[in-house]
């Protein structure tokens, strides 16, 4: 679907409420607001909607105004605007159009009456058959519906005076000119417009504020029904689930007792078998005795093979460290005495250089 948001403008919570339920239903995305000044200054701020819902009578600015400012402006003049009215009347829906109005949902708005609409939009759309934005002149009377039902029939020249006269112009007018006399059956008909149109206006006031009193109520008394009614379903839902627990573990006590039952229940025949049986037999015994016997003849065998191979290594260790000891000893004995004949030819070779110096001091002093 082409349309897929809308702005809806209506100073009613109540009528803007029941519509944006109906177009949340098609899936479509909605923004409201509560004045035609609202709505104008949304459009230039925000994101532009594909469809505009404009309510037809507001306090302030008006929807046939609202929509002229939006008519009037480039930006918006392509947005395509729904009034909202209760006027059913094919010379006001006539009278609609010209002002730009795309088409009229009667209020209050049904679901069938409002589908055939959106669609009829979203086909015109898809096929690129929007009507063009009218260009409306300064000379336009303002749509009205309480004007539309008691318009007071004048020709379109026609001047009102308090009394005639004689000079050849009335007002500014041309003496050729219609003019009716301001009779009181004139004032009593201007006067009952006038009224009619007061009391409308101020009715619609009075029925827009004791609806949103009623809608204000109404949400109060369903958000507190919604507060009881979690806080019941809660509470109940506390209980199922203590009656859960508490099923849980009386289940799960008797199913400790059963197993608890079928131990000791196994453990006892246990015990008779082992007092039947008697303990062990003199053929285990037996067994038991050649077992050990076996094991001992094992170990003897063990320990004198291992002691056997710990002397041969004694004696192995033995040789070589005697071997060892009397190389040391003799290469030991060798360096003494090579030690001691370095000290001896030492000790000669001094004495022999005594001798000759001696020698030689003989020989010169028996020279000298």
């Amino acid at each position: 679907m082409a349309i897929k948001n809308a702005l809806l403008v209506d100073d009613s919570k109540v009528a803007r409420f029941a519509l944006s339920k109906l177009l949340e239903s098609r899936e479509m995305k909605v923004n409201m607001a509560g004045s035609a000044e609202e709505a104008l200054d949304y459009l230039n701020h925000s994101e532009r909607p594909d469809v505009i819902f404009m309510d037809h009578l507001m306090p302030g600015m008006n929807g046939v105004e609202a929509i002229k400012a939006i008519k009037g402006n480039p930006d918006t003049a392509g947005i395509p605007i729904i009034m909202c009215t209760s006027k059913k009347s094919q010379s006001f829906m006539d009278e609609a159009r010209n002002f730009g109005v795309y088409n009229i949902l009667t209020k209050p708005p049904q679901d069938d009456g409002l589908a055939l609409v959106l669609d009829q939009l979203d086909s015109d759309v898809t096929a690129g058959t929007l009507p063009e934005p009218p260009q409306p002149t300064p000379e336009e009377p303002a749509l009205d519906e309480t004007a539309a039902e008691d318009s007071i029939e004048l020709p379109q020249d026609a001047t009102v005076e308090l009394a005639p006269k004689s000079d050849t112009t009335v007002n500014g007018h041309d003496s050729d000119a219609q003019v009716v006399p301001l009779t009181s059956e004139l004032i009593e008909q201007i006067a009952r417009s006038a009224v009619k149109t007061h009391i409308n206006n101020r009715l619609h006031e009075l029925l827009s504020s004791l609806f949103d009193e009623q809608f204000d109520h109404l949400k109060r008394a369903l958000d507190e029904a919604d507060k009881r009614q979690q806080a019941a379903l809660n509470e109940r839902l506390d209980a199922l689930s203590q009656r859960v627990e508490d099923q849980t573990r009386n289940l799960r006590d008797e199913v400790a007792a059963e197993v608890n039952l079928n131990l000791g229940r196994e453990l006892s025949e246990l015990k008779k078998e082992l007092a039947s049986s008697g303990g062990f037999t003199s053929e285990h015994m037996a067994e038991l005795k050649d077992h050990i016997t076996s094991v001992q003849t094992i170990d003897t065998e063990f320990w004198q093979t291992l002691q056997s191979e710990a002397i041969q290594q004694a004696h192995e260790i033995s040789r070589e460290t005697a071997e060892d000891i009397a190389q040391r000893t003799i290469d030991l004995y060798v360096s003494q005495q090579r030690a001691a004949s370095s000290k001896i030819y030492t000790v000669g070779l001094a004495v022999s250089l005594s001798v000759f110096a001696l020698g030689i001091a003989w020989l010169t002093n028996l020279i000298g």
